[in-house]
């Protein structure tokens, strides 16, 4: 078995012993899914902050970011990035949310998710959790959002990016409504952070430079590839 998954098996029996849950998610099970190097271990947890903090010691968490729910576990010499379970509200500064409230289900944490092949999870037995059809839709190699797509990507331009780049990645087809949301709100990008823009951009494969160059000049936006030339 992967070391990393054993990992998970074992943090998670730690966790269930606390009387809590924990859950891989979004890219994580989607590379797992695809039978990719899982890069990240991205997981949830219906317990919030407070309550990791009555059982992780400052040596196996950091909890910098705990006021949003995420807190880095360094477990058996792997990092999880554990996030407790939440629902989000209204997005001001097209970035963040004004306000998180920790939830107890997963049914309630997946709709603030972008994508649905981002949406799955799964427990320590492998199971996948599936409520957006992400599987579906993985299969079928197409990028759909998680909602409306023109209202999901008003709350976070930077979507539009990440959706580019998850179809460049995993040759995925970008689904038509979203397809048609990312052409009319590209000018929002202006609204985001450059540096931002710069580290989403790096995150594409080295190896796919033409696919790239096509799907930016699709969108005409190629110039933003200067940025990491």
């Amino acid at each position: 078995m992967n070391k990393q998954l054993a990992s998970f098996q074992r943090l998670q029996d730690y966790f269930a012993h606390q009387g809590f849950s924990l859950y891989l998610v979004g890219g994580t099970v989607r590379d797992f899914l695809l039978s990719l190097e899982l890069t990240d271990l991205d997981a949830v947890t219906n317990a919030t902050p407070e309550e990791m903090k009555s059982f992780l010691s400052v040596d196996e968490a950091d909890f910098t970011y705990a006021k949003y729910g995420s807190i880095k576990i360094n477990f058996e010499g792997y990092f999880f990035d554990v996030t407790t379970l939440r629902k989000e509200k209204r997005y001001l500064d097209a970035r963040h949310p004004a306000k998180i409230t920790f939830v107890k289900k997963l049914k309630q944490d997946y709709v603030r998710r972008d994508f649905t092949v981002n949406a799955m999870y799964m427990d320590h037995h492998f199971r996948v959790i599936d409520y957006a059809h992400g599987i579906k839709d993985l299969n079928n190699r197409t990028l759909r959002m998680v909602g409306r797509p023109s209202s999901r990507l008003k709350e976070d331009p930077l979507r539009i990016l990440r959706a580019l780049r998850f179809a460049i990645n995993f040759d995925l087809v970008i689904e038509k409504h979203l397809d048609r949301a990312i052409r009319r709100y590209i000018p929002l990008l202006s609204k985001i952070n450059p540096e931002k823009i710069k580290q989403d951009l790096l995150k594409i494969n080295s190896d796919k430079i033409e696919k790239t160059q096509q799907v930016f000049d699709e969108y005409n936006i190629h110039h933003l590839l200067d940025m990491i030339k």
